[in-house]
């Protein structure tokens, strides 16, 4: 019985020895040196727990928009584009940027003044995000505060078969959805908009454009200096064609045209539709006068002749003026 006892305990204590090795061999990995370790998998490096950031700047360094970058980080708007705040931003392509240099006589982005060159990327961004199916053909104010007072300019969307902007940059790559908005490349920079960009940009105004150019006043509504900055009333293309009936613009004698363009000009003013009253009476370019009456919302202009115009859309801002569109072509007294 004794002997059964002890052989008894003699396997019941190999069983505990055999299963001792046995955690052993499979706990190896987790005992060094007698002591409990708990050993965990290296964490990715590139994994910080936060998801990776996708901001306008970022989209932009990843997608080889480099001069865009560079530009934002030289105006110092890289921390603005990268926040939280949403905009839409029409981004040029380097080849845009490249030609933007060029055009305007700069070997470098190191050469454009850091004011200049702050005006022209504003001149790309809007408030919040704007997708391309929330376009539509109309001026929209850009966030450049470029105007002759610090106004903000307007920016003429041309939606068609492309969307165009200011009649010289399209749009060939948009809504790219980011954290922080919209981005939509485009194939030219957007330059700060004079009078006559929205003349030669906006259809509305071919035939104002042709007359400027046929009386050789584009130069001068360019112009920064006085007699700048101008309050234009333009006629739009309906306009011009009851005022010229069958004839053409080669037909009006140039002396006649320039006074008649020059009458519709306001000289060293950037009057805005509230800063129009009933009764005042302005000075043209031409010299002659013109009455603003104010009734409501309907703002006229009435010419030397007694005939009068309505303002049928208001407040185009441009960096040397702004512009009001009208329904007629006045005219001055020509005799």
């Amino acid at each position: 019985m004794n002997f059964i006892l002890k052989n008894a305990k003699l396997t019941f204590m190999a069983l505990i020895i055999c299963f001792g090795f046995t955690a052993c061999d499979e706990e190896d990995d987790f005992m060094m040196g007698g002591d409990d370790v708990t050993v965990t998998p290296d964490p990715d490096p590139t994994d910080d727990g936060e998801p990776e950031s996708n901001t306008i700047v970022d989209f932009a360094a990843a997608n080889g928009f480099n001069s865009l970058v560079a530009a934002v980080e030289a105006a110092g708007l890289t921390a603005t584009l990268s926040g939280d705040t949403e905009y839409t931003v029409f981004a040029p392509t380097d080849d845009a940027f490249a030609a933007f240099l060029s055009d305007n006589g700069f070997s470098s982005l190191d050469e454009v003044p850091t004011d200049l060159l702050t005006q022209v990327l504003m001149n790309h961004v809007q408030a919040g995000s704007v997708m391309s199916t929330d376009l539509s053909t109309g001026y929209m104010e850009s966030m450049a505060e470029a105007g002759p007072d610090g106004e903000n300019v307007s920016l003429y969307v041309n939606v068609g078969d492309d969307v165009m902007l200011n009649g010289m940059s399209t749009v060939t790559g948009p809504d790219n959805e980011v954290d922080n908005g919209v981005v939509h490349a485009v194939d030219a920079v957007i330059g700060l908009p004079d009078v006559t960009t929205f003349a030669t940009a906006d259809p509305t105004f071919s035939s104002l454009a042709a007359a400027l150019t046929e009386a050789e006043l584009v130069e001068t509504l360019q112009a920064t200096d006085a007699p700048a900055p101008f309050t234009v009333f333009a006629p739009t293309d309906d306009a011009f064609a009851t005022f010229l009936g069958d004839d053409a613009l080669t037909d009006i004698a140039a002396e006649t045209l320039t006074a008649v363009l020059t009458y519709h000009v306001v000289g060293e003013t950037n009057a805005a539709s509230g800063d129009l009253t009933d009764g005042m009476t302005v000075t043209t370019v031409q010299g002659q006068d013109l009455t603003i009456n104010i009734d409501g919302e309907t703002v006229t202009v009435t010419d030397a002749t007694g005939e009068t115009a309505t303002v049928v859309a208001a407040n185009v801002q441009a960096t040397n003026g702004i512009i009001h569109a009208i329904d007629m072509v006045l005219m001055p007294d020509l005799e």
